[in-house]
């Protein structure tokens, strides 16, 4: 398998670029590519004997998504993310989010709701990740 780096300041003009056209809206792009991301992470860790939330945060801290990752039960706390704007007014982790989302619901066999509830782009020492368990309305 083959993989293509690009450097933070890349990703952040790609961030700005569809900004320009779609405004916000882009956000949901952003985190559906997560996903796509994320299944393939789920799925490395998934056939992993190492502990499935080591495997998913050595592959994401090694692929440059962050500097360091910590999966807890209900929460995901990244430092040092890729997606980090310095003096945003608002969260930027999108893609992670949906790797984060994907991750959780491989691993729980259900949908999860992933909320990025503080952002280093904001001035926060770290990004901080709430996963809740979908409810049926």
């Amino acid at each position: 398998m083959k993989f293509v780096k690009i450097s933070q300041d890349e990703l952040a003009k790609v961030r700005q670029l569809y900004e320009s056209i779609m405004s916000y809206a882009c956000h949901g792009l952003f985190f559906r590519e997560g996903i796509l991301y994320g299944a393939e992470i789920a799925r490395i860790a998934k056939n992993n004997s190492d502990g499935y939330f080591d495997v998913a945060a050595n592959i994401m801290e090694a692929r440059g998504w962050a500097d360091s990752i910590d999966f807890r039960e209900n929460e995901v706390i990244v430092k040092g993310s890729v997606e980090m704007k310095p003096n945003g007014d608002t969260e930027t982790c999108h893609r992670i989010r949906g790797i984060i989302t994907t991750v959780y619901e491989e691993h729980l066999g259900r949908k999860v709701r992933c909320m990025e509830t503080s952002c280093e782009s904001t001035g926060k020492s770290s990004c901080v990740f709430i996963i809740e368990p979908e409810t049926m309305e």
